[in-house]
């Protein structure tokens, strides 16, 4: 993880919000722990799993909190033991620093 990226705070997005080429998605990607793209390169995803509902609802909570925080929310999709975190920059449908800056606070969350 890149102590970087958790120290910096989502900026509010725009159309005008710069999206991140190929390249720099691709820096940015190894700062972050074990997340991925879609083929497309315009999200950023990753499936967490628990041990059963509760714990998958809990850390979405905290997801929650994050994205409230920062003014900037994923999608969620959350099922029996697994929470499955999608990310990107609605404005622009594409990925900004926004996405790794959230992504890097969501793996700091205690499972």
């Amino acid at each position: 993880m890149d102590k970087k990226l958790v120290n910096m705070k989502c900026q509010p997005c725009s159309g005008k919000t710069q999206k991140l080429d190929t390249n720099e998605i691709s820096s940015n990607l190894i700062k972050i722990n074990n997340w991925n793209t879609n083929n497309e390169k315009e999200m950023i995803f990753k499936k967490f799993e628990f041990k059963d509902f509760k714990k998958a609802l809990d850390f979405t909570n905290q997801i929650g909190s994050i994205a409230e925080i920062e003014g900037h929310h994923p999608d969620i999709s959350i099922g029996y033991g697994y929470c499955l975190v999608m990310i990107h920059t609605h404005a622009i449908k594409g990925l900004s620093i926004n996405d790794f800056i959230l992504a890097s606070k969501i793996d700091l969350i205690k499972q």
